[in-house]
This record gives C-alpha cells, sequence and structure tokens, in this order.
C-alpha cells in the first residue's frame, strides 16, 4: 500500500502513538497494519548503547560495541570529504546493523565560541566548510537506508541555559552563517530527518517555530521529511500540533502525557484541533519508512564492528592530526635512534569514548596514545609514563543516570571546579607534578611527550568551559617540564581550543588531535614516528584567549535569559579578519612534513586552478583553500569558497581544480595564515 492508503485505514489513537516517543529512542509502530516503530540512536561518532525501553539503565549486554569513530571537529580537520562520506557510511550501516532506523547526527552547528561544551561535536567555525563535511556523511549514512537526522535547527550554540535561552540575532546574520550546513543537508544531501534545538529565537521554541519549520524549512527550502524535536524541546500542545514538528521526543518515561500524545488527542476529540495536521504528520513519516524500504523488504541489514571499519576509523584519525609547530624539524622522531621514552599527562592514557553526554559509546576497543606509541615502539624502547596532574575526584553516583536529569536547571551551564577536596587534591597534584618533573629530568631519556590538553568532563552536553585555560593545573606542569627539559615534544587532546599562551613560545613542537575515535593512539604515533605525513588543518580559529573571540569581544556568551549575538556575521576567522586580530593559530594551519609550492593561477565562473608542487622530501598531501576577497567597508577579509586536498609525491605537481562560490576576486593558499603571510596571492 501507498503511504496515503495506510494513513486512510488508521485510527486518532494509532496516528498519535506514530507522532510521539513511546520508548526513549523509539515511536510506536501499529502492528494490525505492520507498521514498525521508528527507532533511533544517538549519536555522530559511533551508535550509541542500548537502554531500557522506558529507563535510562544500560541493558549490559555485550552485543552493544560498536566502532568508535573520530569526533565530527577530526573529521573536519582531515578537510577529506571522501573521509566524510566513509564516515558517514560507517555510521550507516553500524546503526542498520543495530536495528536503528534513524541516526541523530551529523550536528551542524556553528563553533561559535570555543567554550561550548559540544564543540567536538560539530565540524568548525566555519559555514562553508561545515557543510562540505556534512553533506557527503549524510549521503554516506543513508546509502543504508538509515536516516540521518541533522541537528540542533538552529542557532544552538551553547549548552548553558540551552532550554530555554532566547537567541538574539539579525537574520540576515542567521542566514549567512548559521543556516547554509542545514540548507545543504536538506537541499543537496536530502537528509531524511533534522531535529530542532531547545533554544528559542525570534520568541518561538525551535521545535514549535514558525519561522524556521515552516517559514525556512519548508516553504523556502520545501522541505518534506520529518522534524524530530530534540528530547524534551517541546513545551506546548497545541504550537507544536499546529507546527510543522513532526514527533515529539523526550528523557522522561511519561509518554502518554507528552505534549503530543494524550493532550493532543484529547484536544482533536474536543474539536480544537483539526486531525488534518496529525495526517500530514503522519504522512510524511509512513514516507520517510517508504524511503528506508521499512514495507517492501528490500531493506540492507547493515553489519557492524568489521575489520572495513576500524580501518576508515584509522585513515580519518591519521588525516586529522594537526602538525601546529615543528621549528627544529624534531619530527617524525626515528625509532632506530630511541632507546628510551618518557610520556607525561593523563590524557597519554586516558579513554574518551564513553563521555561526552549523549556522544558517548561502547567503544569495541579504544587505543591511548601511551598504547600507540608502546605497540609502535616494540619491546627495544622502554616506554615510561606518569600521569604529571590528574582531574578532580568525581563524587558518588546518585543512581541517576545524567540524561534522566537533563531537563532541570536550564539543561546546562557553566562547568565548575570541584572544590570540595581541593587541599587533598592540590597535594595529590603536586607530588605527581614533582614525580614528573624528577623523570624528566633524567636526560636518560631520549625524548620526553607531554600529552595533555581536556577530556570529556569538560568537552561535554550540558557544560560550557568558563574560559580556555587547560585544566588540572597543566599551565604551570607544562612551563616547569620545559625548565627542564627544553626539548620537551607537546601532544594537545580536546575538542575546541585552549589557552597555550603561557609556554606556546617554549614549545618548538607542538601537535593537536581532537577525540580521534577507536585508532587514536595508533594514528597518533603514526605521525609522530613517520609513518604518516600529517595532512590535518584547523577547522577553526585557536586564539589566544577566549577574549579574542567575537562571542565574548563583541557579543555575549553565556547571556541569561537572552544571549546577543551582537557580532553579527564576524564569526571566528571573520572577525579577526575584519579586526586584525592575531590569533594563537589561524584557521585552516597545519604543517607537514614536506614543503609545496603554488604558481600558475587562474580563475573562470565556478573553478579556481593552479598548480601545486611537492618541493620536498617526503610524499604528503596538500588541502589547497580558496578564498574570496570580500571588500568591508575599508577592509578587505577573506571568507573560504572552496578547498581541495591533493596528495604528492616529492618532486610532483598537479593542477589543482577548486570549485568555488561567489565571484571573485581569490586568493589561493595553504592556509588563511599563508595568504596573510604572502599578501593578495596572485600566481
Amino acid at each position: 500500500m501507498e503511504p496515503k492508503e495506510i494513513l486512510e485505514k488508521l485510527t486518532l489513537e494509532e496516528k498519535i502513538g506514530m507522532i510521539h516517543g513511546a520508548e526513549l529512542f523509539s515511536t510506536a509502530g501499529v502492528k494490525r497494519l505492520n507498521i514498525p516503530p521508528l527507532v533511533m540512536s544517538d549519536g555522530p561518532m559511533g551508535v550509541r548503547n542500548e537502554f531500557e525501553p522506558a529507563n535510562w539503565k544500560p541493558i549490559g549486554l555485550t552485543d552493544d560495541y560498536v566502532t568508535y569513530l573520530p569526533c565530527n571537529s577530526a573529521l573536519a580537520a582531515t578537510w577529506n570529504r571522501n573521509l566524510a562520506r566513509d564516515t558517514g557510511s560507517v555510521l550507516g550501516e553500524e546503526a542498520r546493523g543495530r536495528g536503528k532506523d534513524i541516526i541523530l547526527a551529523p550536528g551542524v552547528n556553528i563553533k561559535r565560541s570555543p567554550l561550548c561544551g559540544r564543540n567536538f561535536e560539530y565540524f568548525s567555525e566555519d559555514p562553508y566548510l561545515t557543510k562540505e563535511m556534512a553533506v557527503p556523511y549524510i549521503e554516506g549514512v543513508q546509502s543504508f537506508d538509515v536516516a540521518a537526522c541533522v541537528k540542533h535547527f538552529a542557532a544552538n550554540s551553547q549548552e548553558t541555559e540551552r532550554l530555554n535561552v532566547e537567541v538574539e540575532i539579525e537574520e540576515k546574520a542567521l542566514r549567512e552563517i548559521y543556516l547554509p550546513a542545514f540548507y545543504d543537508a536538506v537541499k543537496k544531501a536530502g537528509s531524511y530527518t533534522i531535529m530542532g534545538a531547545y533554544n528559542r529565537l525570534y520568541g518561538e521554541y525551535c521545535c514549535e517555530s514558525d519561522f524556521l519549520l515552516k517559514k525556512i524549512l519548508r516553504d523556502e527550502w520545501q522541505y518534506d521529511g520529518v522534524v524530530i524535536s530534540d528530547w524534551g524541546g517541546v513545551h506546548d500542545t497545541e504550537k507544536a500540533a499546529k507546527s510543522e514538528l513532526d514527533i515529539e521526543m523526550s528523557v522522561t518515561y511519561d509518554f502518554d502525557d507528552y505534549c503530543m500524545a494524550n493532550p493532543l488527542k484529547e484536544k482533536v476529540e474536543a474539536g480544537e484541533i483539526d486531525e488534518s495536521v496529525i495526517d500530514e504528520k503522519v504522512l510524511r513519516i509512513l514516507h520517510l519508512m517508504k524511503k528506508l524500504h521499512m514495507f517492501d523488504g528490500k531493506r540492507k541489514t547493515g553489519v557492524y564492528n568489521t575489520p572495513g571499519h576500524r580501518k576508515a576509523a584509522l585513515h580519518v584519525a591519521r588525516e586529522s592530526i594537526v602538525l601546529l609547530k615543528n621549528e627544529d624539524k624534531v619530527l617524525p622522531l626515528s625509532k632506530k635512534e630511541l632507546k628510551k621514552v618518557l610520556l607525561i599527562g593523563e590524557n597519554a592514557q586516558c579513554i574518551h569514548s564513553n563521555g561526552g553526554g549523549s556522544a558517548e559509546i561502547k567503544a569495541l576497543y579504544e587505543i591511548s596514545p601511551l598504547m600507540g606509541i608502546k605497540t609502535h615502539l616494540g619491546g627495544n624502547v622502554k616506554v615510561d609514563y606518569a600521569s604529571g596532574y590528574c582531574r578532580e575526584e568525581k563524587s558518588e553516583e546518585s543512581g541517576q543516570n545524567w540524561q534522566e536529569t537533563s531537563l532541570q536547571n536550564g539543561g546546562g551551564s557553566i562547568g565548575k571546579t570541584d572544590t570540595s577536596q581541593e587541599e587533598a587534591l592540590v597535594k595529590k597534584r603536586n607530588a605527581l607534578k614533582e614525580e614528573a618533573l624528577q623523570l624528566a629530568g633524567d636526560k636518560s631519556y631520549d625524548r620526553v611527550i607531554f600529552v595533555g590538553g581536556l577530556n570529556h568532563d569538560h568537552d561535554t552536553e550540558g557544560n560550557d568551559r568558563a574560559d580556555m585555560a587547560l585544566p588540572y593545573g597543566q599551565d604551570e606542569l607544562i612551563s616547569q617540564l620545559f625548565a627542564v627539559r627544553e626539548d620537551m615534544l607537546v601532544v594537545m587532546i580536546g575538542g575546541s581550543s585552549v589557552d597555550m599562551t603561557a609556554w606556546e613560545e617554549k614549545a618548538h613542537t607542538l601537535v593537536w588531535s581532537y577525540y580521534a575515535g577507536m585508532e587514536g593512539g595508533n594514528a597518533l604515533a603514526d605521525v609522530l614516528f613517520g609513518d604518516v605525513n600529517p595532512s590535518g588543518k584547523l577547522p577553526e580559529t585557536f586564539y589566544k584567549n577566549h577574549m579574542d573571540c567575537s562571542a565574548h569581544a563583541l557579543g555575549e556568551f553565556p547571556g541569561g535569559k537572552t544571549v546577543a549575538y551582537k557580532e553579527g556575521k564576524y564569526v571566528g576567522y571573520r572577525y579577526h579578519e575584519k579586526y586584525h586580530i592575531e590569533p594563537l593559530f589561524p584557521f585552516g594551519h597545519g604543517l607537514s612534513y614536506t614543503s609545496f609550492a603554488y604558481r600558475k593561477m587562474s580563475v573562470k565562473p565556478g573553478m579556481v586552478s593552479c598548480y601545486v608542487k611537492n618541493t620536498g622530501k617526503n610524499p604528503g598531501s596538500e588541502t589547497a583553500q580558496a578564498y574570496q576577497l570580500v571588500q568591508d567597508g575599508a577592509d578587505v577579509v577573506k571568507e573560504l569558497k572552496g578547498f581541495e586536498k591533493v596528495y604528492l609525491e616529492p618532486g610532483e605537481e598537479k593542477l589543482v581544480e577548486i570549485a568555488v562560490e561567489g565571484n571573485g576576486p581569490y586568493a589561493v593558499g595553504s592556509s588563511l595564515f599563508d595568504i596573510r603571510l604572502q599578501g593578495d596571492i596572485k600566481l
């Protein structure tokens, strides 16, 4: 039967069951008509573990371990659309293999501030890079008869008071910065579903918004897919019913009391709401089921935890590593010359897959930097480890899953340091620091490598950072370590930029890794020891401190009842371009173990081309970035409008053709910084 024929056979109660959660991650099916429920799952880095249907309690079996994929920020750092498609394909195939219909990914919100706790789930501060990575990701997911659910629509760039905060932004800036990735997700990638955001925009909750869901999504973009609320994002039965929202989900167990459950049924029966608004929602759901082959028996089966999936995760992780500094050409390290290595820092042995909020998963395994380095070096090299610092001791668990209480207290806040055990904690950290300093001063170590940064105590749903400072006293530790070991290598891991100004000038070798998935430790070792030439580029500006970010310098973050985006379109590098602010490391920056030269640039409609040559001694990949030069008052600023990644052997030269958006003139280079140093490139 066609969807319209099925709709005619449904009772009001059956329709109601299809438009709200009947379990935490599932709607109700209709057995008598062989309509299955829609089964959903988080998240962007892998299919989440199984919970009991009506309780945030993990079922706890051994069948929900999955491939742990690099986070979206890591994926964006590859600047590789093919890897984005591969990542989506792995996620889609594993979701289908786990029996899911909808995977709640990708997150395409803009990194407005480095302090947002969910930044690691998002791609970039730049709308062009975000959409270019999101489109193939979505196509990969949906190639396995699983619906992608692009989120969170829209202007959802903070966790503090996320359930109620009113975003104040000019519509022009909204359309230029915050909506393009959603537009391409639905118009180019054809995302079957989209998730509304928690926050308010122009006086409406996003999940009930006439402006977002009807005016823009349905009318302007002609979207005919399914709109799903964020879990607990619906507040009013009548507004939700009359909006373009199709499915209401939440974190509570009173499924029949959801706004679009019994309260809606009662209003329809009382004649207050016309049943036709429900019919429209159900019809879209039935069309979605048809697209997913849920009726015709032709649906792909999927599979999870395959060697191919783990290989794909490794490829992404390798290309996501960003070499920020290599002043003395210390990297790559020679395995043959090493006999004794010291690793310092808790992140050298920290596991990240099991944290971050709804992005948490049960990874089949996770290779830490310590394990990756040890397995790469083998038994002839002694690798010692000292934590050097430690996190706060967590208080006793209340017995509740964090998500069970996630609708309380505005849904999120600024993270605070636990000082309940401050004296004991300081004593413990001092002891760990002294141990690390003593070991680092031992000249028998050929190399000392510090591995620090953030973790999912700080990069997590429901939490924004207070500032960009490294936690756990790392700045003091790193500075003192440099005093005894000036050639120390530094590796930072995190989901967004951190303040490194206390010691960055002392660091001659600096490597950045986002949360790089189950093979992250192997990928890092591959780069450190030269098995892989690093090719990652920053998908965001690395600020010296958070006041160099426009959200804080011009706008508000996190605000109060409202948050004003006074910076308008000047987000990330756009602000630095306009106001001539020097970043710590600029958007698009990333070094290689080889060198590249550009020549003979030419421009034609929709295309910029140039020749790129590998002028070094090692094979490697280069990302040629095309920026449109835009007159902005008295300034000429640059905006990313195209990029292409190319692999070159030593001495090899290729013509690189970059599809671009917008009118010229253009500048091309290996990063925004590269262009600024050389002026407006004319090749």
